[in-house]
């Protein structure tokens, strides 16, 4: 079963990190990307752009585009991996090891694919950020 294992964290936290404490960071959760990648259960990954580079699209009779993201909250979706798990369980474990890795507060949300293009989402080879 396919898991999106999405990563919350204070944007203005991380975006105050210096160059050398970002690179800390990736190279922490190198470790454990590198490991499931290993194990042939790493898929894409990803790392979002500040949300001062989003748009929304809000739905509704005619569609209304907003600068941003939509909500206003303490913490945001900065990424993103897709990890192959046998059960929820190894999942919820696979989010305690990139929390761990990770230097920052923030949350992990743990939440079941539904793939509808299999060769799009489960390539490896994708360039992961």
């Amino acid at each position: 079963m396919l898991y999106a294992i999405l990563c919350y964290d204070s944007e203005d936290v991380v975006g105050a990190w210096t160059k050398e404490e970002d690179e800390a960071a990736i190279k922490r959760l190198e470790v454990v990307e590198e490991k499931l990648a290993r194990q042939g259960r790493l898929g894409p990954v990803a790392r979002l752009m500040p949300t001062t580079a989003a748009t929304t699209v809000r739905k509704g009779r005619e569609a209304m585009i907003i600068d941003g993201p939509f909500a206003e909250t303490k913490e945001q979706l900065l990424g993103f991996f897709i990890v192959d798990c046998a059960s929820l369980d190894e999942a919820i474990e696979t989010a305690k090891e990139l929390g761990r890795a990770s230097s920052s507060a923030g949350a992990y949300e743990v939440r079941p694919l539904m793939v509808f293009k299999p060769n799009d989402v489960t390539r490896t080879d994708e360039v992961r950020a």
